[in-house]
């Protein structure tokens, strides 16, 4: 459309407006206001004609998920690719079968898959803070476990036995009695050297002595002060040698003791080594194919032989210290294997689906057990995580809930780049915890890693971690939504009767399955496309079969289905009673009926949960002279959002750009929400704004019986919007309740025609006149239909017709033009004047005429 102009002459309005020739509006068709639409073209129904059974139990179940196809493909190739770094992320909203998807793509995928091999921690007998890690085939696992444990009670039997065995017993008090004799010997031949100096070797509780006899008796010392300083003298010298002898003797004694202690030692040890090679031997014949095994069984025999002296103690049993009992065996757990993952009965891949994605719970935890007082652990104490069941098949996670897990994600990422899993105490691993711990050998992992979550988690994660892009570069996208057609319907109803037949349903007949098909259509907001949440399917098939059972009813039919879709309704309707009970009572004020100058019910949508519906809303605009600002009131308080804000200011630009392109834009407008509270957001009330300022620049009233929607671009377009169907309905129950005179209907966008699925009394009221919808395509035809006035659009010469809604515009802003004009120039002449007279008065004065 021209860019308008008006040229007047008089004060009076002009008689005629022509128009420059700067294009900046397609021109309508014609000047009038557009046809409501009819009552065919509010509802997109299904025909039943299209449905060739009766009910669902005659229809086959449907392979696969509905309207799926890019996900299923995305989704299959990243399962099926073994490279590092094609992780699959599926994405989609809550609902639309994503989970269902992935497990049936697993279930065939893990059948395909080989069984991964076993896992189990021993002992490392050189190191015992760091656990050694062993693979073995499928099930050999569980089997070497066993046969551990069954050594370990054969040799608690065993050695003890053979330690009792007259040939043992014989071989000990051999060596006994050979260091008994070594020491006698010893004491013989110093006892005799004694004996021949008149010295005696007393055996004392305290060990030995030495003691000057006469004729086979110890001297007393009131004898030995008689005898002779010579006999003293060789006495003192003589036990003083012998002295130094006995020492010499009683020195070597435990050096005697150890040599002992070693001879029996070793004693043990070949006695051990009789029982334990045996056993060993045997297991080691059955391990001969695992080398690592091997190795481990001859780690374990060194040892068992070093502790034969343990085990021979066991058969002691349990003690009593301070009233606690102790075991007498705590250290034979270090030949037990700690079975970490058993996949003996696991058949093809693993699928693991952990529920709760903790630290602990993906890469694994060593546990404690109180000890004495103390926290005590060692490698039998080692339990796997989700990442190590999982190792060599698919490991699923919810993002979402791994994401709220502290450090799991970041443990997965870790794992996924080293390829193995370190298990570790979180709070040793944050310095939180100083006891000693455990230290396992990593375990390395072979997994695929999918992740289920929304969009918004993708793209965040996307953007903000790089790694993330490396690690998850395949992305399975399901879509919200899928085409209608005769095909997408037959293949609907199919997936009706699977879940159907799934849940235990009783059977719906076509004319519920026709309204369950409708009501997809709607929840997708567009009468051509069928929403894909089969969640929300399955939930209002699962109500409308509660209400046939207990009608009892055979079957479930259309009736069924609305009554439950009412109910729900109900259910969650107590708000949006509540605010219609406020408008109807005039608390908030909206008026249907009657004409009012800058004023226009715009049509606001509420989301609580999941109850989405709509109310009318007062904006109201207002205008005056200024310079060209067009005040949004809820952005000025910060009660209008970014997208609000940007509806208002493309108005403010087709204003300017249409009705000032040759002239200032002299005025000053406001607009206002009414009566609301709380945020203001979107858009779609942006051409219900640009209305209700033209209709006060105009100085042309509105229908209040009308409402509208629809957001507008810089050209005057009217835009489609979101949830056409609520704000019809949210307007309809006021006016219905207030009564229906034929008058009142709802402006929306032409492009929002193909969206409608309007509920039934609405359609209803529209197929006997009492209520209409009009789609528009642009400021004009709006205009035209809430003023009842012609916009006014130029005819070929460029003249916009008098008293049209365009000329009254214009010619207002032409006034406005011209006051401020006229406003200024009385500005400059006052300035001029006040700068002639000024220097007269300053004349009389030397220094200030010489600073002039």
């Amino acid at each position: 459309m021209s860019t308008l102009s008006v040229t007047t002459t008089t004060p009076k309005r002009p008689r005629r407006a022509r128009a420059k020739k700067a294009t900046v509006l397609p021109v309508a068709v014609d000047d009038g206001a557009p046809a409501p639409l009819a009552a065919d073209r509010l509802y997109g129904r299904c025909d039943l004609k299209q449905l060739k059974f009766k009910t669902t139990a005659d229809l086959p179940d449907l392979p696969g998920i509905l309207g799926q196809e890019r996900a299923i493909e995305a989704a299959g190739f990243g399962l099926a690719i073994r490279r590092e770094g094609y992780n699959l992320f599926v994405m989609g909203t809550p609902g639309t079968g994503k989970r269902g998807l992935v497990t049936r793509l697993l279930e065939k995928a893990a059948a395909e898959g080989a069984v991964p091999g076993d896992w189990v921690y021993v002992h490392d007998f050189e190191q015992p803070h760091k656990p050694r890690a062993m693979s073995l085939p499928a099930g050999r696992g569980k089997e070497l476990k066993v046969d551990m444990q069954r050594l370990i009670e054969d040799l608690l039997t065993a050695i003890p036995a053979l330690f009792e065995s007259d040939e043992y017993r014989s071989r000990v008090d051999q060596i006994d009695n050979e260091f008994t004799e070594r020491e006698a010997a010893a004491l013989r031949e110093l006892g005799g050297e004694a004996e021949k100096q008149g010295i005696a070797l007393l055996r004392t509780p305290t060990g030995f002595g030495l003691a000057p006899e006469k004729n086979g008796e110890v001297i007393s010392p009131d004898e030995f002060e008689k005898l002779s300083d010579k006999e003293k003298r060789r006495i003192a010298l003589v036990l003083e040698d012998l002295h130094e002898r006995l020492h010499k003797i009683v020195r070597q004694a435990p050096q005697w003791l150890r040599e002992k202690k070693e001879r029996i030692r070793a004693l043990s040890r070949e006695f051990s080594m009789l029982a334990v090679s045996h056993q060993i031997g045997d297991l080691q014949d059955k391990y001969r194919d695992l080398a690592e095994v091997c190795a481990y069984l001859e780690a374990v025999q060194k040892d068992l032989v070093d502790s034969a002296d343990e085990l021979r103690k066991s058969q002691e049993g349990p003690v009593q210290v301070m009233g606690i009992t102790l075991s007498a065996q705590p250290s034979f757990r270090r030949y037990q294997v700690n079975l970490l993952i058993d996949n003996g009965a696991t058949q093809g891949a693993p699928v693991v689906w952990p529920d709760h994605p903790s630290y602990p719970n993906l890469v694994g935890r060593i546990e404690h057990i109180e000890h004495l007082g103390a926290l005590v652990t060692d490698f039998s104490l080692i339990k796997p995580g989700a990442m190590l069941q999982a190792s060599g098949g698919y490991l699923v996670l919810d993002a979402h809930k791994l994401l709220t897990q502290p450090y799991a994600y970041e443990a997965l990422k870790r794992a996924l780049r080293s390829r193995q899993v370190r298990i570790d105490s979180l709070g040793q691993m944050l310095g939180l915890a100083h006891t000693v711990s455990l230290e396992p050998q990593p375990i390395p992992i072979d997994l695929k890693v999918v992740l289920l979550g929304e969009r918004l988690l993708y793209y965040l994660l996307y953007e903000y971690d790089p790694e993330f892009r490396e690690l998850f570069k395949v992305v399975a996208d399901f879509d919200d939504e899928m085409p209608r057609n005769d095909e997408s319907v037959q293949r609907y109803c199919r997936l009706i009767a699977t879940l159907g037949r799934k849940e235990g349903l009783l059977p719906f007949d076509r004319a519920a399955c026709a309204r369950l098909v409708e009501q997809a259509a709607r929840e997708a907001d567009d009468a051509e496309r069928l929403s894909s949440n089969i969640q929300g399917l399955l939930d209002l098939m699962r109500e409308a079969d509660h209400l046939a059972r207990i009608e009892l009813h055979d079957g479930v039919g259309a009736g069924l289905v609305q009554a439950a879709l009412d109910a729900r309704e109900r259910r969650a309707g107590r708000i949006r009673e509540r605010l219609q009970e406020h408008i109807l009572r005039e608390t908030i004020n909206v008026q249907t009926s009657g004409d009012w100058v800058g004023q226009i019910n715009g049509l606001s949508v509420i989301m609580l949960g999941d109850s989405r519906f709509a109310h009318p809303t007062r904006i109201t605009a207002t205008v005056r002279l200024g310079e060209g600002e067009v005040i949004d009131i809820e952005r000025e308080v910060n009660l209008g959002g970014a997208l609000h804000s940007k509806g208002v200011l493309t108005l403010s630009a087709f204003l300017a750009a249409r009705y000032a392109n040759a002239m200032p834009l002299s005025l000053s407008a406001s607009l206002a929400f009414e009566q609301t509270y709380g945020m203001v957001e979107g858009d779609s009330a942006s051409m219900a704004e640009l209305c209700a300022l033209l209709s006060a620049l105009g100085d042309v009233p509105i229908k209040q019986s009308i409402a509208m929607t629809g957001s507008v671009d810089q050209y005057g377009h009217m835009q489609a919007i979101g949830a056409v169907n609520e704000k019809i309905e949210g307007f309809f129950d006021i006016c219905r309740a207030r009564g229906l005179d034929g008058s009142h209907g709802v402006v929306i966008p032409r492009a929002n025609v193909k969206h409608l699925m309007l509920r039934g009394d609405v359609v209803d009221a529209c197929g006997k006149g009492r209520f209409h919808i009009w789609p528009v395509d642009n400021v004009d035809e709006a205009m035209a239909l809430l003023t009842g006035l012609p916009a006014g659009l130029p005819d070929a010469e460029g003249v916009v017709p008098e008293g049209s809604v365009n000329y009254l515009v214009a010619s207002r802003l032409i006034q406005f033009s011209t006051l401020r004009q006229v406003y200024a120039g009385k500005a400059a002449s006052t300035r001029k004047t006040g700068s002639r007279a000024r220097p007269k008065k300053r004349a009389a004065a030397p220094a200030k005429k010489r600073g002039t």
